[in-house]
């Protein structure tokens, strides 16, 4: 898998080297209707989600939440930001899952002189053997499936921007011409709490193109322990791809095309509209907040509900996954007032209350 950045001789991404043969039978995209083949293709793509749990697992210890929490975001095509201190295995994570997935994975390091263009790419003025000019588009490094945006609000506002258009449509436009990104594509975004010297706060158009905010927090003892052991000898354990090319482009159309009851439908509106102050009943929530979640809260619960409930082997989701995701999907979503904060009062605390009405 390479990381590195297109040559301005190419133009082009380079692409990824061809992916090994993947045991196991394929993941078809069954057509709209046909029940018996869509649930046949559950159990397949089930039983090949665990077995890519299972190896991101012998690289990755003691983050089993985080790591079921940035599939949820891939299978649904969303974006994950996460947050967590240094040494926690967020590069790793990244890069382990484009070993996984089969995809062809990007890393741009976000500093305070990064510009658009050295993500997007630019036009550079050529000149042929007969003396014509003109202009050719070189490739940025976000022409790829999966680009790590390395500390990402370590960049200014308008460079944070240049990732806008990418996430949400899936192409980027130079010079009034569209240019369209390989599918799938994903960004995941890292992002340290703790040194905020020298950083930019993210737009709140760009947390809002993020489907998920991920917390990372310490190990455990016992997954420390068997970190220590794994990765300071000789050899370290390698990731070995689960997926052939093409195979999570088919397990994202089959995440959209599980059904969701009335029951979860109603309570991700209530969950949604609650958070509001425009709209919320809770006069506790009303008064705390600044802003809420827009539209795009909803959609990402609806399919991200989708995602964990398929990662757990069922055919539908439920409420439990409603809970579950409802911190990851809000939290970057919803902003307190002045007078809240000097109050102590926590986001989550009134995520954990609007979910507790909910059941």
């Amino acid at each position: 898998m390479t990381f590195a950045a297109p040559s301005p001789g190419e133009g082009v991404p380079t692409p990824p080297p061809p992916a090994p043969a993947i045991p196991g039978d394929p993941i078809p995209a069954p057509a709209d209707g046909d029940v018996p083949d869509i649930v046949a293709a559950y159990d397949r793509l089930s039983e090949r989600l665990g077995r890519v749990r299972g190896e991101v697992g012998r690289i990755i210890f003691g983050q089993d939440r985080v790591v079921e929490q940035v599939l949820t975001a891939i299978l649904s095509g969303g974006h994950a930001l996460l947050v967590g201190a240094p040494g926690l295995g967020k590069t790793l994570l990244v890069e382990t899952l484009g070993r996984v997935l089969a995809l062809d994975a990007r890393r741009v390091q976000f500093t305070p002189d990064l510009m658009p263009a050295d993500i997007t790419g630019s036009e550079i003025l050529e000149e042929d053997a007969a003396g014509r000019r003109a202009f050719r588009f070189v490739h940025g490094p976000v022409f790829c499936q999966l680009l790590m945006a390395d500390e990402i609000n370590r960049a200014s506002p308008r460079t944070q921007s240049a990732l806008l258009q990418a996430m949400q449509e899936g192409r980027v436009a130079v010079a009034g011409t569209n240019y369209p990104l390989p599918q799938p594509f994903h960004v995941l975004a890292t992002q340290n709490p703790i040194e905020q010297e020298g950083t930019y706060p993210l737009p709140e158009a760009q947390l809002d193109r993020f489907m998920l905010q991920v917390d990372l927090f310490f190990p455990d003892e016992a997954a420390e322990r068997a970190m220590l052991l794994a990765t300071t000898g000789a050899s370290r354990p390698a990731a070995e791809p689960v997926l052939a090319p093409g195979e999570l482009a088919a397990a994202q159309l089959l995440v959209r095309q599980m059904p969701v009851g009335e029951q979860v439908l109603d309570a991700i509106l209530r969950l949604v509209r609650g958070a509001r102050p425009e709209t919320a009943s809770d006069q506790r929530v009303r008064r705390s907040l600044a802003w809420g979640p827009g539209p795009r809260a909803a959609q990402a619960l609806m399919l991200a509900c989708r995602a964990r409930a398929l990662l757990d082997g069922r055919l539908a989701p439920s409420l439990d996954d409603l809970a579950a995701l409802a911190g990851p999907v809000l939290r970057h979503r919803m902003a307190l007032g002045f007078g809240a904060r000097a109050e102590g009062v926590r986001l989550e605390d009134l995520i954990d209350g609007l979910v507790q009405r909910l059941r």
